[in-house]
Parts: structure tokens; sequence; C-alpha cells
């Protein structure tokens, strides 16, 4: 069977069949010693309790580890007569008694240099030492389990070797080919795409030339270890050679911002230093992607156009990125442009708030204000949310964004109420990435604590679909938050998916009606059943209601014959700057 390459589990199982027809009342077992060399694994065991082997299946080698763990910590021969007395047995002892084992004999497997490869092991139902024969038996045994063992390492290093590049670990060319066309076939199957992206390492012959290829050698090395870091479990990270390499990004979405941010990962990972020789090198890469299947079906036309979008980068300067279809380069380097840009905006102090007043539509005082961010450009001038907003949440940058807005929004509150104004309460929106952040109740108390604004005067604007995401934890962030005395409303109300039985439990004081519903107030009668509904469901709910985008007034007289509390919009102020906003407030 060794001699024929037959499986190695087949092997071990009929080599222990084959003893214990030798012998009476005598069951063999293997354990394999795994890769870390530490654990030992199931390896054969035809007639012991599966129960049993399960149990012990990867427990650790030691000085008092049964009869196998011991034998091949000490490599040497382990002889156990009565498991219920010897102390080697004492952290099993019960679980073989659960099985009628009394002896246990176990020797070493070692390879031709004296490598612990596994354990062999005899058991009996009996109080005995083994006799002479037995002794023989096992010594042939255990030579002819460590040549099965030994063989079948050798084959896979042989197939590792010939799959995998020697100096990183990573998959070669030569698997390259069999992963890319699994993927082609899946995303075939399920209507995904695959992304193909060549990398070459910018300038890495002058790391040779300068430190040595010694010091070439490591850079590889660390670099192949951050892309894999990068990308998912079922993707691959390909070295084709040199200092190229290939990832193939399996079941990707059919969205390309998708496969940029993965991208921007893998441009961050490339450029952190790297510690060699002394020196801290610093990386780029010139990058080509192909997709497929719109550049290509077939593994070797991704590949080579992969290949071409590659050269297009170098052609551009090398440190960027190409995809061979043209109409991506575009929109995806203006998203990576922005990121760059964002992550710089908050340390040149380039955001701004403009605040629009809320107004009570029966008395026409303003009650509140809700903050609103601007960035100030110092090329483009003022960038809308609706531009930048998605990039710093799809980033994480929302996170020290939203922050800076908390902070400065109670600040520029408390300074409006130094300065004898009527108060007002100030309105902060919360996005789905600030709300999952465990320690968003301790910024608010910082806000808070920082800038002296009672916590009755800042209100928290959540909306429907953020709730729902994670409804408990949500509303334990939300009663957590109305603890301190802060307000909640929800925002975008009747956009999201929120049922009536979650939104009676919600801690909140407002439900603002999104402005979709209320543009075509004045003509659309969907729109003002859905209106009339929630000013309606609001009241019963002891809840005030605001509509907001109020422009004309067609939809101020709708609002009032419906008895909205509340509105914002244009109709009544534009977001103004804090110093205007501040003289609107102090005309009453």
């Amino acid at each position: 069977m060794i001699a024929t390459s037959a499986p190695l589990e087949n092997v071990l199982d009929s080599l222990m069949r084959l003893v214990e027809s030798q012998l009476k009342g005598i069951f063999g077992s293997v354990l394999l010693l795994d890769k870390d060399g530490v654990h030992l694994r199931h390896g054969a065991a035809p007639s012991l309790a599966k129960a049993y082997m399960s149990a012990i299946d990867g427990s650790a080698i030691g000085p008092k580890t049964g009869s196998c763990g011991t034998a091949a910590y000490r490599r040497e021969p382990v002889i156990v007569a009565d498991i219920l007395q010897d102390p080697l047995w004492e952290d099993y002892r019960d679980l073989a008694a659960l099985y009628g084992y009394r002896s246990c004999w176990s020797t070493p497997i070692l390879s031709h240099q004296g490598v612990v490869l596994g354990v062999f092991a005899m058991y009996s139902m009996s109080v005995r030492e083994p006799t002479e024969a037995e002794t023989r038996l096992i010594e042939f045994t255990t030579h002819i389990a460590g040549i099965a063992i030994e063989r079948k390492r050798a084959e896979d290093q042989i197939h590792f070797m010939a799959n995998h590049d020697t100096l990183t670990g990573l998959p070669n060319r030569a698997l390259l080919e069999d992963r890319l066309s699994q993927a082609v076939l899946y995303a075939q199957r399920y209507n995904r795409w695959v992304a193909v992206v060549f990398i070459d390492l910018d300038n890495f012959k002058l790391v040779n030339d300068t430190l040595g290829h010694n010091a070439g050698d490591e850079l590889l090395k660390t670099v192949a270890g951050r892309l894999v870091g990068c990308v998912k479990a079922t993707d691959t990270v390909v070295r084709v050679g040199g200092d190229e390499f290939v990832i193939v990004l399996f079941d990707q979405p059919t969205n390309v911002d998708v496969i940029s941010e993965t991208l921007q990962t893998i441009r961050d990972a490339i450029a952190e230093p790297v510690p060699v020789a002394e020196h801290r090198l610093r990386l780029t890469a010139s990058i080509g992607i192909a997709n497929y299947p719109k550049d290509g079906t077939s593994p070797d036309k991704l590949l080579a156009n992969a290949d071409a979008a590659k050269s297009r980068a170098k052609e551009f300067g090398r440190d960027n990125f190409q995809f061979y279809a043209p109409e991506f380069n575009s929109s995806a380097h203006e998203k990576f442009l922005l990121q760059g840009e964002l992550r710089n905006a908050l340390a040149r102090s380039e955001f701004a708030l403009l605040y629009q007043p809320q107004v009570d539509l029966r008395s026409g005082q303003i009650v509140a204000v809700e903050a609103l961010v601007r960035w100030n450009h110092p090329a483009r001038g003022l960038v809308s949310p609706m531009t930048f907003i998605p990039t710093a949440e799809e980033t994480g940058l929302i996170v020290p964004i939203g922050d800076w807005i908390l902070h400065e929004a109670c600040r520029q509150n408390k300074a409006w109420q130094r300065a004898g104004l009527p108060p007002v309460t100030v309105c902060v929106n919360v996005s789905a990435r600030q709300f999952r952040e465990k320690n968003l109740i301790d910024r608010v108390v910082n806000a808070l604590k920082e800038s002296g604004l009672e916590a009755r005067y800042l209100e928290l604007e959540v909306t429907e679909s953020l709730i729902m995401q994670d409804f408990e934890l949500a509303v334990a962030t939300m009663n957590g938050l109305q603890g301190l005395g802060v307000q909640i409303s929800i925002d975008d109300f009747g956009t999201g998916y929120s049922s009536l039985s979650a939104l009676k439990t919600f801690p909140v004081q407002r439900l603002k009606i999104d402005k979709s519903f209320i543009d075509d107030l004045a003509t659309d009668e969907n729109d003002q059943a859905v209106t009339s509904a929630v000013i309606s469901l609001g009241q019963k709910l002891n809840l005030r209601v605001l509509a907001e985008g109020v422009e004309t007034d067609d939809q101020v007289a709708f609002l009032r014959k419906n008895n909205c509390d509340e509105m914002q919009g244009n109709y009544f102020s534009k977001p103004l700057s804090a110093g205007d906003l501040g003289k609107l407030i102090a005309k009453g």
C-alpha cells in the first residue's frame, strides 16, 4: 500500500487491523503529531471507541499526558501496566476507565532523522505489560508506520513546492490558473465578479542593488504577508516572479467601489515602512486590475489584461493603479483622491458647521437648530455633504469627523447661551458607523463636559434603518443617552422599515417626517396621507413631529391644518453661519 501511494489513513487503518489480527485483546492506534509540534491528532484506531478517540484528539504532548503524550514528549517508549494507578494518567484516568481500558503501551514514531512523527499505542482491557513477542511486533509496526507517515510528508512537501513559491510560501503561477478558473466558474454560476489584481513593486531592483539580495528577500516576504492580510481567506495571493504579485479577488459584488476599497487597503499596506537591514524602506507599487466578465472570461485573458493595465500604471509614473476598463479609472481615482483629502481636512480645520432653525408651527419661535457640516475645500470650494459623507462612512473617517461635529455643535450652543440668547436645542446627526462605536456614550459625555452644555440642550438624530440594524443594541444605547438627559429623534421617518411595535419601545422625543413626503405635499394625495398619518401617530405616542424640507405656503398650510408641531426648511430660513443664526435667535 505504501509503495502504491495509498492514502495514509487507509495504510494506518490496515496496519492497525493487521496488528490486532495477530494478538488477542489488543487494540491498536496511531496518533500523528500536528504541524505545531505540540498536539496529537487522530491517525487510525479501528477498534477503539470513537468517542474516546474524539476526546483525546488534539491533546497536547507533555511530561504527564498519558502514555502517548508522554512518549512523544520523552521520545522513548512509555509502558503503563495499570492506567488506574499510574500517575501519568491522572488527567485521563476517568476517561479511560469509562471504556474499560486498563493498560496502554506507547512508542514514539520517529523519522529516519529522529524527528517525532507520531505515536503508536496498544491498549488492553487487562492490567499487564507486553510480552517479548508483543514488544517485537510493536517495534516492527512502529517502523512501518514511520515509513508510511514519512512518505506522505515527503509527497505533501513535493506537492507544496511544485505549487508554491519557496521564498514567500505563497501559491505560484502553477496554482494561479487553477484558483482563477474556480473563481470564474463560481462567478458565472452566481452572477458575480472576479477581480484580478496585478502588482509590480516600484524600484525594487534598487533595493537589491544597494542593500543586497537578502534585504530584497526580506522585503518580499514582508510584502507577501501584508498582502495576505488585506484579503479574505477565499481570495488568493500569488507570487508570479521577482517583485510581481497577483491577487485573485473571489466572489466580488458587481460594484467597482467595493474593489476600489480593497485596492486602497492594499496600497496602504504596501506603503507602510518596512524595516530591513537597519533601514526603514517605503515602497510603492504599480497596480493593474481586470474584472470578469467585462475584461475577459478566461483566466489567460484576465491575467493578460490585468498585466496590460499594470503596464499602463507604470507609464503614468508608477505609484498608481489602472483598471483595464478605462471608465472605471476616473471614478475610482476621484474617490481615492477624496479619501486622501478627507484624512487631512480635519487636521487643516477645513470643516465648518451651518445651523438651520427648527420652528414651532404654532408660536413661530425657534425651538432648535440642526448642525449641518460643510467642507471648505481649498481648491474645490464648498463641497456638498452628499459628496463626502458616503466616503467618510465607508472609510471610517465619519467617526472622527462626527466627533468634531458633536464637540463643535455643543461648544457653539453654549457660546450662544453665554451671549445671553434664549436657550435652544442643537441637533446632531449620528451615522450608523458612529452608532456602532462602543464608546459613543463616552464621546457624548466628553463633548458635554468640555463645552459645559447641559444635556437637555443636545439632541441626537438617528435613522430608522440604523436602529433596526441591531435593535437591542440600539435601544440599549438610546436608553443610555436618554439617561444622560440627551434627547433623541428619529430622522427621515417613513423611509425606514421599523414596525409600530418596535417604535413604541424607542426612547425618542421627536419624529422627523422625511423631505420626500413634503416636496409634493400640496398635490400628492399619497404624501398627504402618509404625512397626516405620521402626525397622528406621533401625537398618540406623545412625540413631537417635525416636517423637514418645508419651502412653500401650501406645505405650511397643510401641516398647520393637521396639527404638525414643528417645521424645518428654506421657507423659514436656509442653513446659516453661527453668527447669523445667533442674530436670528436674538430677534425672537
